[in-house]
């Protein structure tokens, strides 16, 4: 699909983000006070979880495990807590993976094909993360946050037991902090060796097949 607006690797969306904070902005058309305050506090998560988030040996194991590249196109938007809260270790996943895992950022509301194609439970949900080989071929999706996460929004919705939006996003962040990036890095390590396992039994019958 054709990508409108903006493509950035995570240092470039960083840098943005940076300077949409410097500028008093957010990104898109609804310029709200609400969402530029989002996009100021999304910084400083993203800033702290750049500098201490540990990546775990078995996703390291997963990236030298790569023989083929892949495309990674992200949907976020900079005032969204969960693309702030998912991004980094898709980030740094990125960087660690010696060129074989190409990161684009896009934005959602520039590119509603995109969103409107990978929902997430007929949600225009971000972060959304599709990913695909050198061939165009689609190998996985993620998001819009890991499972607990997503368990925890699921079940607000279903019995908000009076319990306001804003309630839900302390009780969501706190999950967040707890769990330290730990669930999304397991998550993230089983697909990685799922596409690894793919692709090896596909070489394999290739080089039987030859």
């Amino acid at each position: 699909m054709k990508v409108n607006g903006a493509i950035f690797n995570y240092s470039q969306y960083m840098d943005w983000l940076s300077n949409l904070v410097l500028q008093g902005k957010t990104s898109g058309i609804n310029q709200s006070a609400a969402l530029i305050q989002f996009t100021a506090l999304n910084l400083k998560r993203m800033e702290r979880l750049n500098k201490t988030i540990e990546i775990e040996n078995s996703i390291l194991d997963a990236l030298a495990s790569i023989e083929d590249k892949q495309i990674w196109y992200v949907v976020a938007e900079v005032w969204c807590g969960d693309c702030a809260q998912n991004l980094p270790v898709i980030g740094i996943i990125a960087e660690l993976s010696n060129g074989l895992i190409d990161l684009r950022i896009i934005q959602r509301d520039e590119n509603p094909e995109w969103i409107e194609k990978y929902h997430t439970n007929g949600a225009k949900a971000i972060p959304k993360l599709i990913s695909f080989n050198a061939f165009g071929q689609e190998l996985f999706t993620w998001g819009a946050r890991p499972k607990p996460a997503q368990e925890l929004l699921n079940s607000w919705k279903k019995y908000p037991e009076g319990k306001s939006w804003d309630e839900f996003e302390t009780q969501l962040h706190t999950w967040y902090a707890k769990d330290k990036t730990k669930t999304q890095q397991t998550e993230f390590c089983e697909i990685l060796q799922s596409i690894n396992q793919i692709n090896k039994v596909g070489n394999a019958n290739f080089v039987s097949n030859n």
